[in-house]
């Protein structure tokens, strides 16, 4: 099933979070391609450091849950903590899509609700995918436009 997953990290190594994070994502998701880095600033919360963003699109076998599961395990492998919502952190890894599954669980939306309205989602998903389309919004690359 085609997935996209967005990395994001604004404490540590960012660089260094991201690419420990792609090769662990790499375990599960064959046929990856993933985007250059973006430096962008953060979106709500408190004050803090630029982020360093970037999109992972390829295949993966697991179910979309599973696939969740498998992200936060690596969040935590990375130092992820989860005090402050919407701060700084080591890394964040959100599932955007999984091929054009809808999913409203306690644990899980998809597709993600908010990737349509962030650029750093959008801009890095075009880059490695521009024919991607958000399920129940349009194509990446209007979405991106609207921006």
């Amino acid at each position: 099933m085609k997935t996209v997953i967005s990395l994001g990290s604004n404490l540590g190594d960012r660089a260094e979070n991201l690419n420990g994070a792609i090769s662990k994502l790499k375990e599960f998701i064959s046929n990856a391609k993933v985007s250059k880095f973006y430096e962008t600033d953060p979106i709500g919360g408190p004050e803090q450091s630029k982020y360093l963003n970037a999109v992972l699109v390829g295949d993966s076998h697991l179910e979309p849950h599973e696939i969740l599961k498998k992200c936060l395990e690596i969040e935590k492998i990375f130092g992820r903590t989860r005090e402050i919502h919407w701060g700084p952190r080591t890394l964040d890894l959100d599932l955007i899509s999984v091929d054009d599954l809808v999913i409203n669980s306690e644990t899980l939306l998809l597709p993600h609700p908010l990737a349509h309205q962030r650029r750093f989602v959008l801009e890095p998903w075009y880059e490695v995918d521009p024919d991607g389309e958000l399920v129940g919004k349009g194509r990446v690359i209007d979405l991106l436009h609207d921006k």
